[in-house]
């Protein structure tokens, strides 16, 4: 049986490789790649907060499903803008984005 202190530290882990990722990228798909981690691991404490605090119920697995969707239709929204800014600048870097305020 995995202890809980592992999920947390797992997700802990998660989060602050995606906020280095999100920090340090400039390539727009790594970034949102990195968001997805982020995500991920407040998926995970949903699912761990829910095994601590309510055992036999489900609110925080169907929390978890809800931001998984969720997710998933960001994601999609993100890559349709990405390859709509790599169409127009040749390039999938963030100053490609600031190019299109002028």
């Amino acid at each position: 049986m995995v202890s809980i202190e592992c999920f947390f530290v797992l997700s802990a882990l998660l989060f602050f490789i995606g906020v280095f990722g999100f920090i340090t990228r400039r390539n727009l798909l790594a970034m949102l790649i990195s968001v997805e981690l982020i995500l991920n691991s407040v998926d995970l404490n949903f699912a761990a907060f829910n095994r601590i605090l309510y055992p036999g119920q489900l609110e925080g697995f169907f929390f978890t499903l809800f931001s998984i969707g969720i997710s998933a239709a960001e994601s999609a929204v993100a890559i349709a803008i990405i390859i709509n800014v790599y169409r127009n600048y040749n390039s999938d870097q963030v100053n490609s984005i600031k190019n299109m305020k002028n």
